[in-house]
């Protein structure tokens, strides 16, 4: 009996010994701080707030409206500049102390005369022609660029038709118009190479033809047609001078393709696209100059593809087309001979 209680009493002391060991504790878990980024300030304008205007007229279409005003919106947002628009400038507008860039579109509202009695308010007039660049107004230029866009015509053309039957259409005894044919036919080259063709072996292409000075606008589609009909020309490019909206309505009649540099309404069959000045890059451009009070300079808009046919120059034509005219642009590629 003795035994067994000293066995029982072995067996209690194991149990107790085996509950009876030390706790381990959990510690808490470590709380790592995080940062959160603050948001960026917000610029709330005041009346001491720099201003800029921009002035265009009331019946322009609201897709190129809302485009100039929200080009200018954005520059002077990004400036800490407050914007406003115009339909006209008055003198009253100029009293404003913290007035500091007014951007104006056509018709000129009388630039010259407010700006000599604003001198620290920089103007920018956008294709207004008459006005000089000088003092504090500055001058988005008229194109006066022939060579570019008619080298891209002569590409994006031979591109798109087959044995390259592209023409143009020119001013007679015209020396920039020579030089765009030059330019056109190089912009030709620039595509195809040599350009081989197997039809109509005795015609070269691209194939101008000349419209005299005094001939009257409505004769041009006669001349159009000797290039559609007798020398089997498939797209044409018009000189921008004689590119007026009845003859190029007509010849989109004709089941050719065009490109210009001005699309009339409506848009003619056949059109292409639009090669012209991109005036919002020009805006861009002169904001900081202009922004930081200094003018007085001439900007030469950039040109820019517009008006695009999908159905006819398809996006990787565009893309091509694109990268070609950014190389002209950026002085990669010659428009000429030497």
């Amino acid at each position: 009996m003795r035994i067994k209680y000293f066995l029982f009493t072995i067996l209690i002391v194991a149990i107790l010994s085996a509950c009876g060991g030390s706790s381990t504790e959990i510690a808490p878990p470590t709380i790592v701080p995080t940062h959160t980024p603050l948001p960026a300030p917000t610029i709330i304008p005041t009346p001491s707030t720099p201003l800029a205007i921009l002035v265009i007229p009331a019946d322009m279409d609201k897709a190129s409206s809302d485009l100039y005003q929200k080009t200018v919106y954005d520059l002077a947002q990004g400036s800490g500049f407050r914007f406003q628009v115009r339909n006209a400038l008055t003198a009253m507008d100029l009293t404003d102390p913290t007035l500091k860039v007014v951007i104006v579109l056509p018709p000129d509202p009388g630039v010259a005369t407010y700006a000599s009695t604003a001198p620290n308010v920089q103007f920018l007039t956008v294709n207004i022609p008459n006005i000089a660049a000088g003092g504090n107004v500055s001058v988005l230029a008229g194109d006066t660029q022939v060579e570019l866009p008619a080298f891209l015509a002569g590409y994006v053309l031979s591109m798109l038709i087959e044995e390259y039957h592209i023409g143009i259409v020119l001013p007679k005894d015209n020396p920039d118009a020579q030089r765009a044919f030059y330019a056109f036919n190089n912009g030709k080259n620039y595509y195809c190479g040599l350009c081989r063709t197997f039809y109509y072996s005795d015609l070269a292409y691209p194939q101008p033809i000349e419209i005299p000075a005094d001939e009257k606008p409505e004769r041009y589609g006669g001349y159009a047609n000797v290039l559609i009909n007798d020398r089997k020309v498939e797209a044409l490019y018009i000189y921008p001078t004689l590119a007026n909206p009845d003859f190029l309505s007509y010849v989109g009649t004709q089941g050719v393709l065009l490109i210009g540099t001005s699309m009339p309404e409506p848009r003619p069959g056949g059109w292409v696209m639009t090669i012209r000045p991109d005036t919002v890059k020009a805006i861009q451009s002169a904001w900081t100059s202009l922004a930081a009070g200094q003018g007085g300079i001439t900007v030469q808009s950039p040109l820019g593809i517009a008006d695009v046919d999908p159905t006819i120059l398809s996006p990787g034509k565009l893309r091509l087309a694109q990268e070609t005219l950014d190389a002209l642009l950026a002085g990669r590629i010659l428009t000429s001979n030497p």
